[in-house]
């Protein structure tokens, strides 16, 4: 099951995308993806509506974020050894967390907008996790039942502010519109296999990452069992697991994002998304 918020910013409606790749209204059924829907009783019930009933959406609206009122915005470092490789640093021997903040949150074909002053801006596609159940101290073989499911996340970065400008990276991280996700939340029985998805990213038409999740440090499970025991995660919460290599400072020469590129990212099953940068502007 694919589900999907549309419709203008602060206004979206539930939906979803059916098996033959249309959007149907949701709204009729539920009020919103939120916390309360992700319980694996509730997608169950859903998974049981018939599709072919929902009334059909027209033309081709705004997605928004495909979860309402993400609670916890958690990010994974250095997860592909490659990245880590071409970053200079270290393979973890643990998950390295950080966190976003929910004002980076953004649709994913909502432009992203570029910070006053930034200098090294970068990109990076990777797999999210839609938290479905309060999960704390979950051990590894149970953490993928505590999963609603898997998105796509576009971790923007500003590298300055991240990594030379002293402090943790959560500064280079969170600025407004750097967490583009979506379009859909894709539950985990439309999935064959978590850790066997394609994730690719192109800049102005250009490929710049290519990556597999089979080549992550830590899987989705260990990934969901470590951060129970750091934090409480519930239902709403988003992970974003870490990116492939390609990354614009790891490139020689460094190449970073400026104003007027586009960006297109996607993972096998999950969906495209596709941004213009553009000068930073003031948000209602």
């Amino acid at each position: 099951m694919r589900l999907v918020r549309y419709g203008r910013p602060g206004k979206e409606k539930p939906g979803l995308i059916d098996d033959e790749g249309k959007l149907r209204d949701l709204s009729g059924v539920i009020d919103d993806v939120d916390a309360a829907q992700l319980a694996p009783k509730a997608l169950r019930k859903l998974e049981k509506v018939a599709h072919a009933s929902l009334p059909l959406v027209r033309g081709n609206p705004r997605f928004g974020v495909p979860v309402a009122r993400v609670g916890k915005f958690v990010c994974i470092g250095l997860n592909y050894s490659d990245h880590a490789a071409e970053a200079g640093m270290p393979i973890p021997k643990e998950p390295i967390i950080f966190l976003k903040a929910n004002t980076a949150l953004s649709g994913p074909d909502d432009p992203i907008m570029m910070p006053q002053g930034s200098k090294k801006m970068d990109w990076e596609v990777e797999l999210g996790i839609v938290i479905g159940t309060r999960a704390q101290y979950v051990s590894e073989a149970d953490a993928l039942k505590y999963v609603a499911g898997y998105t796509v996340v576009h971790d923007v970065s500003e590298r300055e502010y991240q990594l030379e400008r002293g402090g943790t990276w959560d500064k280079g991280k969170g600025f407004d519109t750097f967490g583009p996700v979506g379009p859909w939340l894709v539950t985990p029985e439309d999935l064959y296999d978590v850790q066997d998805l394609d994730l690719y990213l192109e800049v102005n038409g250009k490929r710049m990452q290519t990556g597999n999740t089979s080549t992550m440090i830590f899987s989705v499970a260990q990934i969901v069992s470590y951060v129970s025991k750091c934090m409480t995660l519930e239902p709403g919460d988003v992970i974003a697991t870490g990116t492939p290599p390609g990354v614009g400072m790891g490139r020689k020469p460094q190449r970073f994002l400026k104003k007027g590129d586009v960006v297109r990212l996607g993972i096998a099953g999950l969906g495209e998304q596709q941004q213009e940068v553009i000068a930073w502007k003031a948000t209602k």
